[in-house]
């Protein structure tokens, strides 16, 4: 089995364009979340959202081919350039041996409600010749293979909210057995538009609070829903020996991953919060077991009613007493809001960023407690942390259950 380190990292987010940026917001506390302007709101109950700000395609991919991609795709590639430059990984492997699992969770439902909306409109002359691949999931992944040449494996994963979680957890597996030296891995998702958040907003999802500051409230009893969020995160999945001998950055390296799942409902957790459990305990068991010192955890933590209250069970079951003594856990989401498909790579990059730097993010807008949800969340303020092992957590709609763990090299 070979080791697999991550050698780059790149984010496009309502809180920060870039890594940097991004991770100097979540150590201030500070969140993304506005009066939805995308698009006019004024007849949705919900009315909030977690833009990202100031995005210019065309500076960040240059020429016009941004013009045939969905936002989603956009994001995809913005963040994967960053990875990308950041590992310095172009050059140094082969294209047979350099991969890409970015997905997305819901994919170009932007251009599908623009082009639908067209068709009724106008008829079907008017409809793009590039609707196809603008929609379709799977182009982030495609288009970034062509970007950087990268011929191995390709897989983009669709597991909802799990999405981003999945690709790296596949991706890990795929360097670990042998099938590629490096991959580019991640998730990346623009869905706020009419359609998904009317629709989010019919299967009673998302918060329709007007106020940003106690909108997205993870593990608060008087949270209410999530709020819908955009962007996109990607990592450099590689090899160790290989980034070694190289020279590479290594920020951490992975060492497990649990894929589980509840089938219980299409929406709503198990209450008995077996599977977040069970992948928990899968990405330990594959590397520190119980034998950990301190643990830090990058809760799924949308801020509805169900997830918290199951995940902080899912926790509880995974680590028993521990859960209190050696845990400390923060949902970056009350500052991103719900990125969705692209949530899993972005809070992934938080996990990570928590081993190196030595400091935990907080759970922001945490004022009221809830019984069910007694642990420690890092509320309102950032705090220094000596973790050993830091793991990510997602929970997405299906009964998707993913979990990754990392550690320092």
């Amino acid at each position: 089995m070979k080791r697999v380190v991550i050698t780059g990292m790149g984010a496009i987010s309502p809180i920060g364009n870039n890594v940097e940026s991004m991770w100097a917001s979540m150590l201030e506390g500070r969140h993304g979340i506005g009066e939805i302007t995308h698009f006019d709101a004024t007849p949705f109950k919900v009315k909030l959202a977690a833009e990202v700000k100031n995005f210019d395609p065309q500076a960040v991919l240059g020429g016009n081919e941004f013009k045939r991609y969905d936002r989603f795709i956009q994001f995809a590639l913005a963040a994967a350039d960053e990875a990308v430059a950041d590992s310095g990984i172009l050059g140094t492997v082969s294209e047979e041996r350099l991969g890409v699992y970015i997905g997305s969770g819901v994919g170009g439902s932007g251009t599908t409600y623009q082009e639908t909306d067209k068709l009724l409109q106008k008829g079907p002359r008017w409809i793009s010749p590039f609707l196809v691949p603008m929609m379709i999931g799977n182009m982030a992944s495609g288009l970034a293979a062509i970007r950087y040449q990268a011929k191995g494996v390709n897989l983009p994963v669709v597991t909802a909210c799990a999405t981003a979680s999945h690709s790296i957890g596949e991706a890990y597996r795929a360097i670990r057995h042998g099938y590629a030296d490096a991959v580019i891995a991640g998730g990346s998702e623009a869905a706020i538009n009419p359609i998904s958040v009317a629709g989010f907003t019919s299967c009673m999802a998302l918060t329709q609070t007007t106020d940003p500051d106690r909108a997205s409230i993870p593990f608060d009893l008087e949270r209410s829903g999530f709020v819908m969020g955009e962007g996109a995160g990607v990592l450099i999945l590689e090899e160790y020996e290989r980034a070694r001998e190289r020279g590479a950055r290594i920020y951490a390296e992975i060492v497990g991953y649990g894929n589980t799942c509840d089938a219980y409902h299409m929406t709503a957790p198990d209450p008995d919060a077996a599977g977040g459990s069970r992948a928990i305990v899968q990405a330990l068991s594959e590397s520190v077991g119980d034998g950990f010192r301190k643990m830090y955890i990058n809760a799924h933590g949308t801020s509805t009613p169900l997830n918290d209250k199951c995940e902080t069970l899912a926790i509880k079951s995974a680590l028993g007493q521990r859960a209190y003594q050696d845990v400390v856990i923060s949902s970056t989401k009350s500052m991103t809001g719900h990125m969705l498909g692209a949530a899993g790579a972005v809070e992934a990059i938080a996990a990570v960023s928590v081993l190196i730097e030595g400091q935990a993010p907080p759970t922001i807008g945490y004022q009221v407690a809830d019984p069910d949800c007694d642990l420690d969340y890092v509320p309102n303020m950032a705090r220094k942390v000596d973790v050993d092992v830091s793991i990510s957590l997602s929970l997405g709609f299906g009964g998707h259950n993913a979990c990754l763990a990392f550690v320092r090299v």
